[in-house]
């Protein structure tokens, strides 16, 4: 399995949009990959919009970028409290300097402007926080998927195949 080894940081918080987590996370299993649902709270069943449950593995203080090979960030309404974290901030600021994959979907896009990562980068996401990631400097684009170095972005659940099989792909070529 092209993944196998690899470790990939799943961030969780309330009202994560369903298909935008666990779709990522079974597409990375299914080939190899370690995925960590990691939340504010240890054990804490973290509940979707649509009611599926996500029980956190880890504490953000528990992650450590270096041991990691990239993450994923659904969206839903879960962003707008994991942007709040600065444990997540320093993650993805860490991630981002070592160039490793980071997967954002649709409203995820508001935690990579918090961490202040997307200057200069083209990225898509749900067409409501277009003005926050061209505020924090992005180029963005109404496409499913855009992969631009090493941050992966698309923008609804109908783009999760396009937009899954990118950060496996992305992954996949680090070594």
């Amino acid at each position: 399995m092209r993944l196998s080894g690899k470790n990939i940081i799943a961030l969780v918080d309330e009202e994560f949009e369903d298909l935008e987590l666990w779709y990522p996370i079974y597409r990375l299993r299914e080939e190899g990959a370690e995925v960590h649902l990691t939340g504010l709270e240890k054990g804490k069943k973290y509940i979707g919009k649509y009611g599926v449950p996500a029980e956190a593995e880890y504490v953000f203080e528990e992650m450590n970028a270096s041991d990691a090979d990239g993450m994923i960030i659904p969206g839903g309404w879960a962003p707008d409290k994991l942007r709040r974290y600065s444990e997540v901030l320093e993650l993805v600021r860490k991630l981002h300097e070592a160039r490793k994959p980071i997967g954002q979907i649709c409203h995820a896009g508001w935690v990579l402007v918090s961490a202040g990562i997307l200057e200069g980068v083209t990225v898509t996401s749900t067409p409501a926080i277009r003005d926050d990631m061209q505020n924090a400097g992005a180029i963005w684009k109404d496409e499913p998927t855009i992969v631009d170095g090493h941050i992966i972005s698309a923008r609804r659940p109908a783009d999760l195949p396009i937009y899954a099989k990118a950060v496996a792909d992305a992954l996949a070529k680090r070594d």
